[in-house]
């Protein structure tokens, strides 16, 4: 079996047995992968705290004919503040689950990769509101995806055209950068849950906990 060493996030993690998981990641290298991490339940084992929702950094795998292998796992970040935070650890499953959608394996998934760690960085910044982490996020992982038009494309309020611009044209390091009135973000909300919707053709588990925090759209 070759060995690889990809750059990625864990966006789900399923209990396989009586000690495994089977993990799924976003990785720079492979696009959207999956893998068994064995013992990773173990409470001695290496992979315990790495082979979970939201972390980080190298990942170590067997390739093996069917399927990989995680064998070890050198995190950078686990957003553990989003485990203190219930509020923001919902809208953090929400963002997996979304690129898990979009995603697939052997595409390049650089660019979603590089949005959801900005992203998730966003969420635990206590200046920047929940939902517009989330409004930016959608527009751009839509476009990203081919599913949004170009920003000239609606009859938006001034201030709404110059966000929209924004979103979908700065560097995502720099996207985190701004707030809204709350007209501008409703208006922009209604936008972006039409194109999602469009988008999208399956339920959402995560959407269903997010409801109950924000406003209906």
């Amino acid at each position: 079996m070759a060995r690889i060493t990809v750059t990625g996030i864990i966006l789900s993690a399923t209990p396989m047995g009586e000690y495994d998981k089977r993990v799924v990641l976003l990785t720079k290298e492979c696009g959207k992968i999956s893998a068994f991490a064995r013992g990773a339940r173990r409470t001695k084992s290496p992979l315990m705290a790495g082979a979970n929702p939201f972390a980080f950094g190298q990942f170590e795998l067997y390739e093996g004919r069917d399927s990989y292998t995680l064998v070890n796992a050198n995190i950078q970040q686990y957003f553990r503040e989003l485990s203190k935070d219930l509020d923001a650890a919902y809208y953090g499953f929400y963002f997996l689950e979304l690129v898990d959608y979009f995603a697939r394996e052997y595409t390049d998934e650089l660019q979603s990769l590089r949005l959801l760690y900005q992203s998730l960085r966003a969420l635990i910044n206590p200046s920047l509101p929940n939902r517009l982490v989330r409004l930016i996020y959608e527009i751009r992982l839509l476009k990203l995806n081919g599913e949004f038009p170009e920003p000239g494309s609606f009859h938006l309020s001034g201030d709404a055209q110059y966000a929209m611009h924004y979103i979908q044209t700065e560097p995502v390091e720099h996207l985190y950068s701004f707030v809204l009135s709350e007209a501008v973000l409703t208006e922009l909300e209604q936008i972006a849950h039409r194109y999602r919707i469009h988008a999208v053709d399956k339920p959402l588990k995560s959407l269903k906990m997010l409801e109950l925090l924000e406003p209906p759209e």
